[in-house]
C-alpha cells in the first residue's frame, strides 16, 4: 500500500443493494484503482465545469487513460445561475452525440452545481447510467455529493426539478480544497455546523475550539470535520433516504437560505451563506417559541460569524419571503414545515410555530436597507 492510499478515510452509505463507498483523503483523484471498481465498461464521461476544468480534468482524466479507461470530457460554465434546463440539455447532447451506452458511467468533477447537473443528467439519460461524485468543495465534500439528491433550479424555486439517485462511489480528495477561493471554503463551512447544530452537541463545541484551525485549512482539522459531518450524512441517508422523516433536519436554515437565494437571483449569495443566514432565523425563531435561549442564539451566530459567513439575512419583504418559502419541498398538504432546534444539538421538523412570530423575526432579524 502506498503511502496515499494508507492515508483514505472510508465509509459507506448503508442502502442495501444500492449501498456505496464514501472515500476521503488528499491524492486521491490520481488513484483510479479507486474508480474501476464501479465502472461497468472502460469508458466514462466526465461532467465538470470551466473553473475546475483548468485545475483537475486533465490529472483525473490522464489516471484513467493510463489504465485503460475512454473519457468524454464535458465542461459546463461554472455558477448557480447555470443550473437550469440549457445547461443540462448540454450534458444530453454530448453523451448522444459521442453515443454514450447506459454502461458508461458519468463522473461528476466539480461542487455542488455540477454535482446536481451530473446526478440529475445520469439518473434520467436512457433511464439511468452508473454515477460517481468526485467533489472538490468543502460544501460538496460534506454534503450534496452524499445522499442521492439530484436537481436543477426553476425560476420560481431552488432545487423543484430532479430525481433521487445515489452515486456508486464519493470520491472525496480533500487536496482539491486548496485551490478554492475563501468565499466559498467558508460557505462549505456552514453545511458542517449544520450537523453539529441539529444531532452532534460535542461536536459543536469541537468546531468551536477548532474554527481557526480549519479556517487556516489544516488538513487534519478539515479531514475530522469531514468524516464526521459525512458520517452523519450516510447515517441519516440510509435511515431515511427519500426525506420522508428524519432526512429533512438537514435542511436546518434552508427552507429560508432557499428563499434568500431566489429572491435575491441564484448566485448573488452562495448556497451555504444563504444557509448560515437561515439557520440565524431558524435559531431567532426557536427562541422566540421559548426554545433557545438568548445565549444559544448568540452562540450559534458567533460560530457562523467565526466560520466567515454572514449571519443576517438580507432585506426582502416579509410577504416575498413566505411566497418563495411557499414552494419549499417541506410543504405539507399547504402547510409550511421549518427546522428548529429545542436545544443545540437536537433540531425537529414542524408545522405547528406562530405565524406571527415567524413574521416578526422576518421583519425585524434582516439587514437595515
Amino acid at each position: 500500500m502506498n503511502a496515499a492510499a494508507a492515508t483514505v478515510a472510508s465509509l459507506t452509505v448503508s442502502l442495501g443493494e444500492r449501498s456505496y463507498p464514501i472515500r476521503i483523503g488528499a491524492g486521491l483523484l490520481t488513484q483510479p484503482k479507486l474508480i474501476v471498481p464501479h465502472l461497468t465498461q472502460e469508458r466514462v464521461a466526465v461532467v465538470t465545469n470551466d473553473t475546475i476544468a483548468p485545475l483537475y480534468l486533465a490529472a483525473l482524466v490522464d489516471s484513467l487513460k493510463r489504465i485503460g479507461v475512454r473519457t468524454l470530457e464535458i465542461v459546463l460554465p461554472d455558477g448557480e445561475q447555470y443550473k437550469n434546463w440549457q445547461t443540462l440539455n448540454h450534458v444530453f447532447d454530448a453523451l448522444l452525440e459521442a453515443r454514450c451506452e447506459r454502461g458508461t458511467a458519468l463522473i461528476a468533477l466539480g461542487g455542488g452545481v455540477v454535482g446536481d447537473i451530473g446526478g440529475f443528467a445520469a439518473a434520467v439519460y436512457q433511464r439511468g447510467m452508473p454515477f460517481i461524485q468526485v467533489p472538490t468543495t468543502l460544501l460538496a465534500l460534506v454534503d450534496s455529493s452524499v445522499g442521492g439528491k439530484t436537481a436543477i433550479n426553476h425560476p420560481l424555486g431552488k432545487n423543484m426539478i430532479g430525481a433521487f439517485y445515489q452515486p456508486r462511489l464519493v470520491l472525496a480528495d480533500i487536496a482539491t480544497l486548496d485551490t478554492l477561493p475563501e468565499r466559498e471554503y467558508s460557505a462549505g463551512l456552514a453545511e458542517i455546523v449544520k450537523y453539529g447544530l441539529i444531532r452532534d452537541a460535542p461536536f459543536l463545541d469541537w468546531l468551536e475550539a477548532n474554527m481557526a484551525r480549519l479556517r487556516s485549512r489544516d488538513r487534519g482539522a478539515i479531514i475530522h470535520a469531514v468524516v464526521q459531518s459525512c458520517q452523519h450524512k450516510a447515517e441519516i441517508v440510509g435511515a431515511d433516504e427519500r426525506e420522508s422523516g428524519e432526512r429533512a433536519l438537514l435542511n436546518l436554515g434552508h427552507t429560508f437560505g432557499h428563499a434568500i437565494e431566489s429572491g435575491l437571483g441564484y448566485g448573488t449569495w452562495l448556497h451555504g451563506e444563504a444557509v448560515a443566514a437561515g439557520m440565524v432565523l431558524a435559531a431567532e425563531l426557536s427562541a422566540r417559541m421559548g426554545l433557545l435561549s438568548s445565549t444559544e442564539v448568540e452562540r450559534t451566530r458567533r460560530l457562523l460569524q467565526a466560520a466567515g459567513l454572514p449571519t443576517v439575512a438580507p432585506r426582502l419583504a416579509p410577504e416575498r419571503y413566505l411566497e418563495l418559502m411557499g414552494h419549499d419541498k417541506k410543504v405539507l398538504a399547504g402547510r409550511l414545515r421549518l427546522v428548529l432546534l429545542r436545544r443545540l444539538g437536537e433540531a425537529y421538523v414542524s408545522a405547528d410555530f406562530s405565524h406571527e412570530k415567524l413574521v416578526e423575526v422576518l421583519e425585524t432579524c434582516v439587514a437595515d436597507g
